[in-house]
């Protein structure tokens, strides 16, 4: 009897065994520990950092029209790969020299029909990244992904920085969705999305006392759809969910066609205790390779705009003639021309615009497009993007006259054709030497590495929106302290433009006001992360403005070596330190409504004296000097709606 109790409990152990088996893989420094297991024929992964839960057990695997590779899984080998280092230079993100430690390991699985699968992880010191891998096995050479299992499960105390997906072919145009929808701030999980279409990457959640979890993804191309997260389940939090059937018209499926072997992109997770490993974080771009190597050394820089503020009646010669002028005169590289110049100016007079331009060292970017079948924009240029021949035709004329980039509108959407689409006219435009703005856009995933001519995406509420209406121009100081902790995180985000005019009207008189500092203005230049940036300054800023605003706007770098995390909330205020060359920059925006008065670690400015431009409630912007303790610490305040910008 004793012998078969005991036989019984050994059974029951192992079967308990069976139904858990867990495996643990820990970052290089040991903090943050990543839990992969098998339970019940489902995979799992749960996340701790020093010891405290930030995510729980949440699901992986998907299902395919080949089988079902989120249950009935079993374990086939836990296989680690042990602690590799990467170095790589990026010209045109956060940091020039980086360096991607991280710890591996493949979980390989099979499902109940014997049919393989892996999952492929990489733990740094605050970053996890995984993805799907699925050989080619016997007759089976492809497979549609239909759904992702794939799941974040937040602890439930958690509040949500987040910003919802809209519903498809809506707004102005029906050019939604656009990315450019309003962020919830410190909200409950349990709070459904706007259109109860779930929300989109990057998210951001502060899980009580115990840190900071963001999440996105990188790597995806025409191999697959971009996704989102589902509205929040409290039994399994977030998962990943595909495109709306209605994007794009209801042209293309909303699910993702592989040929095997074939991997997913990329999920990524930050974690940290506070906030500094949110903010520069790079495991976007650490974890994808370049697809191709740069036709030419694409140059970082700045660009003026007309339509910003001048709108749809800038775009004639005359008025380009006056950007590319003022464009000279601050020592910028190039002047966007915006949509319509093929009606307005046309291709012959663009010939000579870009060689007036050429003459004065600026060159021109230009504004196209990107569909005719997607949505009902009617701006021109149009069918020049979305079809090869007529791509590379364009393409071929822009190089011809000396065209330096293009900034391309209105994608509709997240399916896998229109995924393919980016990567298409991205690795057209490097044979031709142009770089890529993307407007209208989905997030970036990975694409300042993969694409080296991509410079940035909008995939967010911009400054355009303080053009259109007061609402917006309210709310510009909130909208730029929350960017650096999410969509501006996980990479090159286009603002739109450094606005330096009183009144968002051309004669800087009339309409609204704008509701920022100059020095605020100024701050945001730096603050924002993109590696050809717009500063906004009119033809009549170079009269208006104080001699030290324009010297300091004829200077401010755009290519970074280091970015340094300094101080901050997401809505409420920012700080940030970022280096060009041997000179650091220190920049803070102030969205809060009372004087914010801070005392600053900075390391970089130990024991020196520095340039301090801030706002003086009386006064208004200054240019003083501010003397920096020998052990690196600094006071200031910033006025509400204000800004700082400390320089050596």
């Amino acid at each position: 009897m004793k012998k078969r109790n005991f036989i019984m409990a050994v059974l029951v152990a192992m079967s308990a065994m069976a139904q858990a088996q867990e495996n643990t893989l820990a970052s290089p420094d040991g903090r943050l520990r990543v839990t992969l297991g098998v339970e019940g024929g489902k995979a799992y992964y749960s996340v701790q950092y020093d010891g405290k839960q930030m995510l729980q057990k949440s699901a992986l695997g998907f299902r395919a029209n080949t089988g079902d590779y989120a249950t009935g899984l079993k374990l086939d080998k836990y296989e680690p790969k042990g602690v590799s280092e990467q170095n790589y230079t990026l010209p045109n993100g956060k940091r020039r020299n980086n360096v991607f430690k991280a710890n591996h390991a493949v979980l390989k699985l099979k499902n109940a029909k014997d049919k393989p699968m892996e999952i492929q992880f990489a733990v740094a010191d605050n970053d996890v990244a995984f993805r799907y891998h699925v050989p080619q096995t016997g007759d089976t050479q492809c497979m549609v992904v239909q759904a992702e299992a794939t799941a974040f499960n937040i602890p439930q105390q958690a509040t949500a920085f987040i910003t919802p997906q809209s519903d498809p072919m809506v707004g102005w145009m029906r050019t939604k969705p656009s990315y450019e929808e309003g962020w919830s701030l410190d909200a409950p999980l349990t709070n459904r999305s706007h259109y109860k279409r779930g929300y989109t990457f990057p998210a951001l959640f502060r899980v009580g006392a115990d840190g900071w979890v963001l999440l996105s993804e990188s790597g995806t191309d025409g191999n697959y759809v971009g996704c989102r997260l589902s509205d929040y389940d409290p039994a399994t939090g977030y998962t990943v969910a595909f495109p709306m059937e209605g994007e794009s018209n209801g042209y293309g499926t909303a699910t993702a066609a592989m040929a095997l072997p074939a991997t997913t992109p990329w999920r990524t997770i930050t974690v940290g205790a506070d906030l500094k490993p949110i903010v520069e974080t790079q495991i976007t771009q650490h974890v994808v390779q370049p697809k191709y190597q740069a036709s030419e050394a694409y140059k970082p820089g700045r660009y003026t705009w007309s339509w910003l503020v001048w709108q749809d009646g800038s775009i004639n010669y005359d008025d380009q003639v006056r950007f590319i002028d003022t464009a000279a005169k601050m020592g910028y590289e190039y002047c966007l021309v915006d949509a319509n110049w093929d009606r307005n100016i046309g291709y012959k007079r663009m010939e000579e615009l870009s060689a007036y331009a050429r003459e004065k060292g600026v060159r021109l970017l230009l504004w196209y497009n990107s569909n005719g079948a997607a949505n009902d924009a009617p701006q021109t240029p149009k069918h020049r993007m979305d079809k090869s021949a007529a791509r590379r035709r364009e393409m071929a004329w822009m190089q011809k006259n000396g065209i330096a980039g293009i900034k391309v509108d209105f994608f509709s959407g997240d399916k896998q054709h229109t995924m393919q689409l980016y990567e298409d006219i991205l690795t057209d435009a490097n044979e031709f030497g142009l770089q890529v703005i993307f407007h209208g856009c989905t997030l970036p995933r990975g694409w300042e590495r993969m694409y080296p001519n991509f410079v940035g995406s909008e995939a967010v509420l911009a400054s355009e929106n303080v053009f259109f209406g007061e609402w917006a121009a309210k709310n510009e100081a909130k909208d730029l302290t929350i960017y650096p902790f999410c969509r501006n995180a996980v990479a090159a985000m286009d603002w739109g433009g450094t606005i330096m005019n009183k009144y968002l009207s051309k004669d800087n008189k009339s309409r609204h006001k704008r509701h920022t500092t100059d020095i605020f203005e100024m701050a945001a230049a730096i603050v924002v992360q993109t590696s050809v940036q717009c500063i906004a300054v009119q033809p009549n800023n170079l009269t208006e403005l104080p001699a030290f605003e324009l010297d300091f706007l004829r200077q401010v770098p755009t290519a970074w070596d280091d970015t340094r995390f300094v101080d901050g909330y997401p809505g409420k205020y920012v700080v940030i330190a970022r280096r060009s060359g041997d000179s650091w920059y220190v920049a803070g925006l102030n969205a809060e409504s009372a004087p914010k008065r801070l005392t600053l670690a900075l390391p970089e400015f130990a024991g020196k004296t520095v340039s301090c431009y801030i706002d003086d409630p009386k006064k208004g912007p200054q240019l003083t000097k501010l003397r920096v303790s020998r052990k690196g610490i600094a006071k200031v305040t910033m006025q509400p709606g204000g800004g700082l910008i400390l320089k050596q």
